[in-house]
């Protein structure tokens, strides 16, 4: 068990978490989640005794045995399989150990040893590793190629190999899905779901969040807080959470202004001045509520594109490789304004090529293209990240591109991704993987492509930035390709789905289950080359045209109980505004100080006071009427089955 008591931990001075317990179970596997900067990796480091607390107690059993990812990986001559092998100290220990007796021919060193290299399953571990490695999605002939011939992400995935294989009692992953295909986020899901290791993830990936973890730690005002369930589940607790959190501060407001307008009307006259030094304590003593803050720091949109040619691009029988290798072949596409095309296909099988290809970052080998005169592709790779200047700030980097536009407007587009004040004008050598892959987007975006190619543009985004985007490319208009490991990415932006597999490009009639049962026959296929039956495939057919046709009557059932809870809602928030004015004005004494005749005759026409009174009361039957029906039609929804 880990146990945290009263904890208090920063970094460089400044407080991450404070007087912080919680308790996790042996066997747990628990969703690590906060914004970014908020503490995350520190906590890691904490558990792992890289970093110290400034106060408390951190416990968990002396004799576990930690695994993380490293960060880097130095260009090694060792195999892959060495290298990840390595990454079991005491295998690798009790192997030295086991030459060392054999060279002194030491018969009872050899048997102990034996032992205990059979008990820590020394004699598998091979086999161990090469399924790790395949499911990463190395190749066998991958094993024997030194380190330093891997490329940085490449490399990424070796340390997380590493990690996976050396047999931990508490495993601690950061954002282990970075640089992972879908098919090796699926493989990974199901490791994960099997390891008998205590599991601590972060990540930003809500599917598979929901997919591997039982429980989520929330970081969040240097507080921490666990959540049991998924992502799923901790995000309708904390919304629940922040509406009564929003109740509470809106009611604490009009309490405060009461007050505050009590204390500035009487605090100079005598009479009322005890009173009113009174109300002062009063707010002093209230405790303050916190602000929800539910509101994303990201704001952007994709501006309207200067022209949107019809068709944008179109490529006829085209092939595209490298040097050494065929890679497509005979790629036929139309991109026309509106397109969203979501790939798929394992790891190599040619996604990116294909993305380059529509780009015009790699030279196309045979065939037509044909680009519309006012085509403007936004184009967004990793390699994206390397061609920022790390000398230089984000606004400089902005101001490149528009050299004539004030400063301010610029400061305020930065502003819509999270940089703000000192550090639009900082320069980004420091900056985290997030924080430049969110420079190269709000660049990208602000020469308002008319066709998107996106080549997995959530890696190292957080949460509230991987929302933002999926907002943002819902609302855009021109054609996008991409791809992405992110299955809610996909799920909500991708309107046609593209396998890429064997060379070619073609329509996938399904869904991400359906990709993910492709991908295990495409693996139990290795494993055992038989065909599959003719009539199991036409099962499954005929199973995804019938849940097709299912979907679409339920959302035809559907539909208009949405549109009336959406009709409601906005009547309600209407009339719910007015109904506040009136109670506002009602719980302000000056309104029945001002209602009394005076020598000069009355200052408020009375009519006109109980016409106030009789239209609140009007609005408050209107209000409850709404809201019993915004509930009956809720249930209505919620008796329908659930749409995928």
């Amino acid at each position: 068990m880990i146990a945290l008591r009263q904890v208090t931990f920063a970094r460089v001075g400044r407080p991450l978490v404070i007087d912080a317990s919680v308790q996790l179970h042996t066997g747990w596997k628990v969703g690590v989640v906060g914004a970014n900067g908020c503490g995350k990796s520190s906590l890691f480091a904490l558990l792992s005794g890289e970093l110290h607390a400034e106060s408390g107690d951190v416990e968990l059993p002396a004799s576990w045995h930690i695994a993380r990812v490293a960060q880097e990986t130095p260009a090694l001559p060792d195999s892959a399989l060495d290298f990840v092998l390595d990454g079991d100290v005491e295998l690798r220990r009790v192997e030295r150990e086991l030459v060392e007796a054999e060279a002194r021919n030491d018969g009872e060193a050899i048997g102990h040893l034996h032992d205990r290299y059979g008990e820590i399953g020394g004699y598998s571990a091979k086999a161990r590793v090469a399924e790790v490695l395949h499911g990463l999605g190395f190749t066998d002939a991958d094993f024997s190629r030194s380190v330093a011939e891997f490329s940085g992400g490449w490399r990424v995935r070796l340390n997380l190999a590493r990690a996976l294989s050396c047999r931990a009692d508490l495993l601690l992953l950061d954002e282990p899905t970075n640089h992972l295909d879908l098919d090796a986020v699926f493989w990974l899901e199901t490791w994960l779901k099997n390891t008998p290791a205590t599991l601590l993830l972060i990540s930003h990936d809500r599917d598979f969040l929901d997919a591997v973890v039982g429980q989520i730690l929330a970081i969040d005002l240097q507080r921490l807080s666990l959540t049991t369930g998924g992502y799923s589940d901790y995000e309708r607790a904390r919304a629940a959470r922040l509406a009564t959190q929003q109740s509470a501060y809106e009611a604490q407001q009009r309490e405060v202004a009461h007050l505050n307008s009590f204390i500035n009307r009487f605090r100079a006259q005598a009479t009322k001045a005890r009173q009113a030094q009174s109300r002062i304590k009063m707010l002093e003593r209230m405790e303050t509520v916190a602000a929800a803050h539910v509101d994303s720091p990201f704001h952007f949109a994709f501006g309207k594109p200067s022209a949107l040619p019809d068709p944008l691009l179109s490529i006829e029988k085209a092939s595209a490789g490298y040097v050494d290798r065929s890679i497509l072949d005979n790629i036929t596409m139309t991109l026309r304004p509106g397109c969203r095309i979501g790939l798929l296909g394992r790891n190599g099988a040619g996604k990116s090529t294909l993305i380059k290809l529509l780009a015009g970052a790699i030279e196309q080998q045979g065939g037509q293209r044909k680009e519309a005169k006012a085509l403007n592709i936004g184009y967004f790779a990793q390699h994206q990240l390397e061609q920022l200047r790390p000398d230089e700030s984000p606004l400089q980097h902005l101001a490149r591109l528009e050299p004539t536009t004030p400063e301010q407007e610029l400061r305020d587009y930065l502003g819509g991704f999270d940089f703000r004040g000192d550090m639009a004008s900082r320069a980004i050598e420091p900056f985290s993987g997030g924080e430049k892959s969110r420079l190269a987007l709000a660049l990208l975006i602000r020469t308002k492509p008319n066709l998107l190619l996106l080549d997995e543009p959530t890696n190292h985004l957080d949460l509230e930035m991987r929302e933002a985007l999926t907002f943002a490319l819902q609302d855009y208009e021109g054609g996008m390709v991409f791809v992405s490991h992110d299955r809610h990415l996909l799920r909500t932006c991708a309107d046609e789905l593209l396998l890429v597999a064997d060379g070619k490009a073609v329509e996938f009639d399904g869904d991400l289950d359906d990709y993910a049962a492709w991908l295990a026959s495409q693996r139990n296929a290795e494993r055992s080359p038989e065909p599959e039956v003719a009539a199991e495939k036409t099962g499954r057919l005929q199973q995804r045209a019938d849940a097709k046709a299912n979907r679409q009557a339920l959302l035809a059932q559907r539909r208009p109980l949405l549109k009336e809870i959406e009709q409601l809602e906005r009547k309600l928030a209407k009339w719910n505004e007015e109904k506040a004015a009136l109670d506002a004005q009602f719980a302000d004494p000056a309104f029945y100080a001002a209602t009394t005749e005076t020598t000069a005759g009355p200052r408020v026409d009375r009519v006109k006071s109980e016409e106030m009174h009789r239209q609140a009361g009007l609005l408050g039957e209107q209000i409850d009427e709404a809201e019993m029906r915004w509930l009956e039609v809720h249930e209505a929804l919620e008796g329908l089955p659930a749409v995928d």
